[in-house]
């Protein structure tokens, strides 16, 4: 009702907020009541896509237009919910639409593989990259970090913030990134000013962020930081990793062999 009267899009906020707590489990509403732009809508909150479109026509009714279902399609976290009611309020142009990367092509595209690759999805735009990592429990260095005490290494959160970082560098649209990278030369280089600011054990969700603030071919240096819900986990200042393009012989390799031409036998000559 106070949107309504006043029209301040400073309520947005607090609607999306108190839509949501209408549809999620009780045990979850104060996870949402404390939680970041970051919380996803599925897996963090268990709202599934027919609960979603509840969701929606009560935004609808309260707020006054329309939602179509492809724009849903990229709406996967609060903020983005937030950032897009905003957006269509204030009459201003939508936010560039991100790219969604599931773990069966992560796996496909990154020179990092399993057990040793800690990105299990991410969403990529021009300006930032954000991907997710569970912490199931039973890494293999978990065994020796620490005895009896499984701790989630800090140096392996680095890591997992470079990997996101060479997933950004494959796949983000960047002016700067003028050809396909090999996957064969991408490398960790330096970080600095790292803090980290929270234990992480098993079932934790990591939320990694890398922005990237300078790109120039053979170097891309990146911000970074981690979440797990809403605390902070740790923060990088830069992470700098070393690039170089694909060659032809491997644009070839990624290609996959070519098809050639079925050669015609004998009974086809005249």
């Amino acid at each position: 009702m106070q949107f309504r009267r006043s029209g301040s899009t400073d309520q947005v906020g607090v609607i999306v907020l108190g839509v949501m707590e209408r549809f999620v489990d009780p045990d979850v509403r104060p996870r949402l009541r404390e939680g970041g732009d970051d919380l996803r809508v599925f897996d963090d909150l268990g709202i599934d896509s027919l609960t979603m479109v509840e969701v929606v026509m009560i935004v609808e009714e309260v707020l006054q237009f329309k939602i179509n279902n492809e724009e849903l399609r990229d709406l996967r976290t609060l903020g983005d919910i937030k950032t897009f009611i905003d957006c269509r309020l204030k009459g201003l142009p939508l936010p560039e639409r991100p790219t969604h990367v599931h773990v069966a092509e992560i796996l496909a595209i990154m020179p990092q593989q399993p057990p040793f690759l800690f990105v299990q999805e991410a969403t990529l735009r021009s300006d930032e990259a954000r991907g997710t990592y569970k912490i199931a429990g039973d890494e293999f260095f978990l065994e020796g970090h620490f005895k009896n005490n499984p701790v989630f290494p800090a140096s392996i959160m680095l890591e997992a913030l470079g990997q996101l970082a060479v997933l950004f560098v494959f796949k983000a649209k960047r002016p700067e990134i003028t050809g396909p990278v090999s996957p064969a030369r991408v490398f960790f280089t330096s970080c600095d000013g790292v803090r980290c600011q929270r234990v992480c054990r098993p079932h934790d969700v990591l939320t990694l962020v890398v922005k990237p603030k300078r790109i120039k071919h053979p170097l891309a240096i990146f911000q970074g930081h981690i979440t797990c819900g809403s605390e902070r986990v740790a923060f990088a200042e830069e992470i700098c990793l070393t690039f170089d393009y694909a060659t032809p012989a491997e644009l070839a390799a990624l290609a996959g062999p070519a098809t050639s031409a079925p050669v015609p036998g004998p009974e086809a000559k005249n």
